[in-house]
């Protein structure tokens, strides 16, 4: 259906209560929602001429920026915004840090070699858990004594490749996550710190990508989800907390699941069957040395096409996710209608069709970002809404009042 450029992030729904259940910390709440507005009135005000308009704060020096005054910067948050995103980034990097250490624990020798993974590629698995020991620290610096501590951890993975895969996917939304969410921070010097930390996260789950087999880097661009379409899809690997965590404020939407799943496992994805797992597939239908770890692969039959029957169940609100099951899921959304794809800088919608309970269908959709880049690609975003309202790249969090259920994980390279 309508075709619009998509991304990132503002403030966010409300999360809807249900009954004496669980929440996300709350305060008083002025809206039910963020209203949509125009643009601000300087927002087209400056002459993109080329020329300097106003006079230099100091030789070579340019008019304007933010913090660029000369203020020693104070890396610390400034905001209910900025403690409650950071804090939902510091969940992410301790649960990067347990899952790489678990798999290279669970898992033996052999049964990494067996998947094509030596005794170099293990460290740098090892390596990339040291470096979220350096993220974990500058996060916790910046959010003060409050700041979340590590929980444990439930994981869905029973095989090297599996584990692989889990990676690749939850580093994808933590890297996202962030990006959603980093243009918005009151703190331009925590914002300053946080990039150069979510830039070495891109790099591992491109990574994770070659570990999977899957082609590096199959987008020009990485999108940006909102907060809590990053701790929806985080929430349920937490199985429980201390006692005193600090809770975070951020919405958990209901479960959906792509059942479908295109399997990068197999030669042929297009055969991928239904609630299909990585292992589950006969060895005649893997792709087995053509989809190994390697620096690329430039597969001959896509995971996914434009036109794929694409399937999907999702649960209902009121459930209990996250540590202890102590957060609640909730949405505002009316029945769902759409399907919105939210990849690189679009969010598509298409019509879910064939709904029967909490199941139902769509097509996937043929867009390019731009001339040459098909925007569904790579691991992204969908999700089940009632409208297809128009969201940017700056702005995408107004959908969340729309949302039914999701995000989930759609591999469609």
């Amino acid at each position: 259906m309508g075709f619009q450029f998509a991304l990132s992030i503002a403030l966010l729904a409300v999360p809807l209560s249900v009954g004496a259940l669980p929440q996300a910390i709350t305060t008083s709440v002025l809206a039910p929602s963020i209203p949509a507005l125009p643009p601000g009135p300087d927002a087209t005000s400056y002459p993109r001429d080329g020329k300097l308009h106003a006079p230099e704060p100091a030789p070579y020096t340019p008019a304007g920026g933010l913090g660029t005054n000369g203020s020693e910067p104070v890396y610390v948050v400034q905001s209910d915004f900025d403690f409650e995103s950071i804090a939902l980034a510091l969940y992410q990097e301790w649960i990067e840090l347990d899952l790489f250490h678990n798999g290279l624990a669970r898992f033996t020798t052999a049964e990494f070699d067996a998947a094509g993974l030596n005794a170099e590629d293990r460290f740098l698995i090892e390596f990339m858990a040291d470096q979220e020991v350096g993220h974990a620290t500058l996060l916790t610096n910046i959010l003060g004594p409050a700041a979340p501590v590590q929980c444990t951890y439930q994981y869905p993975f029973t095989t090297v490749r599996e584990f692989l895969d889990f990676c690749q996917k939850l580093t994808r939304f933590g890297e996202s996550g962030v990006y959603g969410f980093m243009n918005h921070l009151n703190s331009r010097e925590a914002a300053t710190l946080l990039l150069q930390s979510i830039s070495t996260e891109a790099r591992q789950q491109m990574i994770f990508r070659q570990f999977d087999g899957l082609f590096p880097m199959p987008v020009w661009f990485e999108t940006g989800i909102p907060q809590s379409w990053g701790w929806t899809l985080l929430a349920p690997y937490i199985k429980s907390c201390p006692a005193n965590q600090t809770r975070l404020a951020w919405q958990n939407f209901p479960a959906l699941t792509v059942v479908n799943q295109p399997n990068p496992a197999r030669a042929n994805a297009n055969l991928t069957g239904f609630n299909e797992s990585i292992s589950s597939i006969p060895g005649s239908a893997s792709c087995n040395s053509s989809c190994g770890p390697a620096i690329t692969h430039n597969r001959t039959i896509p995971l996914s096409y434009p036109g794929r029957q694409v399937y999907f169940s999702w649960e209902n609100p009121g459930k209990g996710v996250g540590p202890n099951n102590s957060y609640t899921t909730s949405t505002t959304a009316s029945a769902p209608a759409y399907v919105v794809w939210v990849s690189q800088l679009n969010a598509t919608y298409s019509a879910l069709t064939n709904i029967s309970g909490n199941t139902g269908m769509t097509i996937q959709p043929n867009m390019s970002t731009f001339a040459g880049d098909p925007a569904v690609n790579g691991t992204m975003f969908v999700a089940l809404t009632d409208a297809n309202v128009t969201v940017t790249p700056f702005n995408l969090s107004m959908i969340n009042p729309h949302v039914v259920a999701g995000p989930a994980l759609y591999q469609a390279g």
